[in-house]
């Protein structure tokens, strides 16, 4: 993707088609009007900006704010704010999100360390998918897991970790799950054998890949079940998936924090083990008889 000038949405996944999408079929108030026209007229301010400062700016107060946020279907501000700061930083390059993020002060400059600043993003970023997590779409994604074939788990780039965390403590619970990480020649040779007995997850936070996108809507086109974690739910993605697991994935430099994402692949597989622990009691025992006879542990059980 080519670099896109700071301050200007994205042709893909268009900025202004979301968020008016979003507008509920009675329309809105005048106010909330004008806070809508704010929040597509200044992509930049909205997505860093306080509440006060866009009341100031649209010309209303702070509650009207909240309240235009729950009529475009989000529980208040900082829930739309996070997918409004996700959508605009994933039409900004690399180089671009880090002078965002200085510019915002995000980065760990002055008194903080970029370290420091680095942790306090992902402890917030835990305590807001703490609060806004479904534990329902959890179960969901577990059940859908236990009760298929195979399960895909498509991650590329450093999103692969997230991927294989997944797929490694998945197949330890005693399901078959495999991450898919390699070149575009693996993966379409994984889709090409997926059926409507398998699950694909998909894993992609800021800018998608291509490839994660086509995959999901081929194993979609071929019956599978298909789910998303990511930090923005991008038609192009969501339109393929049963479900979104949405999370905060904003870090403090040019690139996207894995924290979240990998808290969330943890709490599928702690909803996946609970499903059938005898199962996965007995898996991981077999695993652990395997670890000893290849000798992979310094110090073993008991030693």
């Amino acid at each position: 993707m080519s670099p896109v000038p700071t301050g200007t949405p994205s042709s893909t996944d268009s900025f202004d088609e979301w968020l008016r999408g979003r507008v509920p079929e009675r329309g809105l108030r005048p106010k909330a009007a004008a806070v809508l026209e704010l929040l597509l007229s200044q992509p930049r301010r909205a997505s860093f900006g306080s509440t006060a400062e866009l009341a100031q700016l649209a010309g209303v107060n702070v509650a009207t704010v909240t309240r235009t946020a729950q009529a475009l279907g989000y529980a208040g501000w900082p829930a739309l704010q996070q997918e409004l700061r996700a959508r605009y930083l994933s039409s900004l390059s690399a180089p671009q999100v880090a002078a965002e993020h200085l510019d915002a002060g995000l980065a760990g400059t002055g008194s903080g360390s970029p370290g420091v600043a680095s942790l306090r993003r992902d402890l917030d970023g835990l305590a807001l998918l703490h609060r806004k997590v479904d534990e329902g779409v959890l179960d969901v994604v577990a059940r859908a897991i236990a009760g298929a074939r195979r399960t895909l788990v498509i991650a590329a780039g450093s999103y692969a970790a997230v991927g294989t965390a997944l797929a490694h403590n998945a197949r330890l619970a005693g399901y078959d799950v495999v991450a898919v990480s390699g070149g575009d020649a693996e993966l379409a040779n994984a889709v090409a054998a997926v059926d409507e007995r398998d699950v694909l997850i998909a894993v992609s936070f800021w800018r998608l890949y291509e490839s994660t996108v086509l995959a999901a809507n081929e194993a979609r086109e071929r019956g599978a079940r298909v789910f998303a974690v990511t930090d923005a739910a991008s038609p192009a993605l969501s339109s393929a998936a049963e479900e979104v697991l949405l999370v905060p994935a904003e870090g403090v430099a040019f690139f996207p924090s894995l924290t979240a994402g990998v808290a969330v692949a943890q709490a599928v597989v702690a909803q996946l083990a609970a499903i059938d622990p005898e199962r996965t009691a007995a898996s991981i025992e077999t695993a652990e008889g395997m670890w000893s006879r290849f000798g992979l542990l310094h110090r073993r059980v008991g030693g």
